[in-house]
């Protein structure tokens, strides 16, 4: 019953931001209660790290309704105070750089929820379609399509790949509270906010505060994120570029990842001149190797503007590249990105490694699983070649882990071939049809 209550309290918070699309909300805080808490809580990941109180989501539940009145009580007389998040580092692209992570407490993250939920359904309203990343009903695939369809109806034209340098940890607090009061000026929504983002993060028994930037891994920084660049770079691009450019243009971004497709060259170049300036004011650096601008032109067009040859680009772990349909057509396809190729392997061979005395049963179904997790992402129209080719890694990578068990347990393919009959690994599967 609480579940059909907040979601009619969210349907109003929405309705009132589409009837004042200008207008800065000033009472949002009072929809906070505690069903609105216990819908935070069910919509809440259980099964992530601790934080830095070390408490679990299993421990929170024990005694929930009395830990989200606690909660509650301290919104709501202004004495709550958000603890650091946890840092750690995980392995990015090669292996050979890290990206921090922050990890709230579980309580924090379900007040992080709660005031997500009221943030969203007032900026939902103003979002473009460009943007799709961490967004009710949007995927990165859908992002995926909307770039093969725009490189379709341009005949490819020119594309730029944009890197954002370090976005999640130079987005400038000042500018974010600036563009959050546009919209939103309720003073308890806002102080959360305030306290999240200088809450500071534990490294060890280190304490450190920074004056930009929010932790990856937090509830509400993707969010913030989608924010921040909704005007820094959706509201532009739509008001005030497009109007300007003398040809067609599109701008797909998921969260700080984006591209623009454009029909003509110069275009392109004026954008990317532009560009930097224009983050630049809002404290963002463009990566300067990593930002190019790339000749996408499909093959069989007349008439293109030089550059050679269509070159190819990476977006959201996938290389966007020309080729042909069955019928002899030039279209779009998708191949995984040699960097989360590798990736991937990387973090099986690193688990056969640490399980390979683990009884083979367990081994067998751990290995499933990811595989078609790997499938469920990258198992997309055209991408076949690169997933058997996965799975025959992922093979031979078991069967080495296997060979190395003890001194003398040398497993041949002729054997391993035995073994995947009792335990056979799922086949590649296209889980993601993409029209052509």
């Amino acid at each position: 019953m609480s579940s059909l209550t907040v979601s009619t309290k969210i349907e109003r918070i929405a309705e009132l931001a589409r009837n004042k699309p200008g207008a800065a909300l000033t009472t949002l805080a009072h929809h906070i209660d505690t069903d609105w808490l216990r819908e935070a809580y069910r919509r809440t990941r259980k099964d992530g790290a601790a934080g830095v109180d070390g408490r679990s989501a299993t421990e929170y539940a024990e005694r929930l309704e009395e830990n989200l009145q606690a909660l509650l009580g301290r919104v709501k007389s202004g004495t709550y105070r958000a603890p650091p998040v946890r840092r750690v580092h995980i392995p990015k692209g090669d292996g050979k750089q890290t990206r921090p992570i922050g990890i709230p407490t579980f309580e924090d993250k379900v007040l992080q929820r709660a005031v997500a939920m009221v943030l969203e359904a007032v900026f939902e309203q103003s979002f473009h379609d460009c943007s799709y990343g961490f967004r009710p009903g949007r995927s990165a695939h859908q992002a995926l399509q909307a770039v093969q369809r725009a490189c379709w109806k341009m005949g490819g034209g020119w594309v730029l790949e944009v890197d954002i340098k370090s976005f999640f940890d130079t987005l400038d607090h000042a500018q974010l509270r600036t563009i959050l009061s546009q919209r939103v000026r309720d003073g308890v929504i806002l102080r959360l906010i305030g306290k999240w983002l200088n809450a500071g993060v534990m490294e060890g028994l280190v304490l450190s505060r920074a004056e930009s930037g929010t932790p990856q891994g937090g509830v509400i920084s993707p969010l913030l994120a989608n924010i921040y660049l909704h005007e820094v770079l959706d509201e532009w691009f739509v008001h005030t570029v497009q109007p300007r450019l003398a040809g067609r243009a599109e701008l797909v971004r998921y969260a700080d990842d984006f591209v623009i497709i454009f029909e003509r060259k110069a275009d392109a170049e004026r954008m990317l001149d532009v560009l930097p300036k224009r983050f630049g004011k809002y404290g963002l650096t463009l990566h300067p190797t990593k930002t190019r601008l790339v000749p996408f032109r499909r093959p069989d067009c007349s008439g293109g503007e030089g550059g050679g040859g269509p070159a190819t680009f990476d977006l959201l772990g996938f290389t966007l590249h020309w080729g042909q349909s069955r019928k002899g057509w030039s279209i779009v396809k998708f191949k995984t990105a040699k960097d989360r190729f590798s990736r991937s392997l990387r973090r099986i061979r690193e688990w056969c490694r640490w399980h390979r005395h683990a009884d083979l049963e367990m081994q067998h179904r751990v290995l499933v699983q990811k595989i078609r997790g790997h499938y469920a992402y990258y198992g997309i129209t055209h991408n076949s070649r690169a997933l058997g080719r996965f799975l025959h890694e992922v093979k031979a990578t078991w069967r080495a882990s296997l060979s190395r068990r003890s001194q003398r347990g040398l497993v041949t393919w002729k054997a391993m071939h035995r073994l995947l009959k009792r335990h056979p690994l799922p086949t590649p599967r296209i889980v993601h049809r993409y029209g052509t």
